[in-house]
């Protein structure tokens, strides 16, 4: 049966226009989810992946992306903050608001040109960086302690800066490809859930096939065609990003990180960790603590 929250009821009051909210969390809901309002997040404390359609990237503090409608989404925090005993914890603001915010007849006016356009790519997904970030999330705080009329100026404040910012890149590629059908948001979000939750250990691709519902040559060529990478791929890079939030704490062995990651060999780890990264293990953790 599909669960429920993957696709949402509406998240915004029926006498509101749009909803803001800071959730403090030991760890962001984990499930792969879409909903029909345009969502603006600003993570303010946590780390981890973030799943954008087909995208995969990791995450931390600082991460800010725009939404557009029914395009499934998930940040997933590392396992740490799932662990019982775990004194992790998570922040984000978040913006809702619906896809007929301004009635349609608006954006054939020329002042809604570049809006209507922004709304019109964001099911690509936008990562926002750099000042226009600090800039809206300075804004979005702002808003939290706003209502009545001020706050929906406010609100057109952030989307203008959106806008107009050169600080803004899309996160998928075509557009097609992360329309997802429900059925298909469940299958990928299972196959998800059980990769985030066993990635220290040995993943055999039948496996995941059989929690598809899929043969394994079925579900290779499914999942290559909506990642746009192959199942393997996409374990590598889950592991990888883990391994790099392990390497900055120096008291933690390299062939500890590698183990933790789901690399009994460390020197396949070292070689999967450079095919990713660039560096090997031991000269991003160097370049890291030369930063501090």
């Amino acid at each position: 049966m599909l669960d429920k929250r993957v696709i949402s009821k509406s998240l915004i009051p029926e006498n509101k226009t749009f909803s803001i909210k800071q959730i403090n969390e030991p760890h962001f809901d984990p499930t792969f989810h879409a909903h029909p309002e345009f969502q603006l997040s600003y993570v303010i404390k946590g780390e981890g992946n973030r799943i954008v359609g087909n995208s995969l990237q990791p995450f931390h503090a600082n991460d800010m992306v725009f939404i557009g409608p029914n395009l499934p989404h998930v940040w997933k925090n590392h396992l740490s903050y799932f662990k019982k005993d775990s004194q992790l914890d998570t922040s984000v603001i978040v913006i809702y608001f619906h896809n007929n915010f301004f009635a349609e007849e608006i954006y054939d006016k020329e002042e809604f040109f570049r809006l209507k356009k922004f709304f019109l790519t964001s099911n690509l997904g936008v990562e926002i960086t750099g000042e226009t970030r600090d800039i809206i999330g300075g804004m979005m705080f702002e808003l939290l302690h706003k209502d009545g009329l001020e706050s929906v100026i406010l609100l057109l404040k952030i989307l203008d800066t959106l806008v107009l910012s050169t600080d803004c890149r899309y996160i998928n590629e075509f557009d097609e490809a992360i329309n997802y059908k429900q059925a298909e948001t469940e299958r990928i979000h299972k196959v998800y859930d059980y990769v985030i939750k066993n990635f220290d250990q040995q993943i055999r691709l039948e496996k995941v096939a059989e929690i598809a519902n899929m043969t394994s040559t079925s579900f290779s060529r499914y999942f290559k065609t909506r990642l746009n990478k192959s199942f393997s791929d996409f374990l590598k890079e889950i592991r990888v990003n883990y391994a790099c939030k392990l390497l900055k704490d120096d008291s933690i062995s390299i062939e500890t990180v590698s183990y933790e990651c789901g690399y009994p060999s460390v020197t396949n780890f070292n070689k999967q960790f450079k095919s990713v990264i660039g560096l090997q293990p031991r000269q991003y953790r160097d370049n890291f603590l030369n930063l501090i």
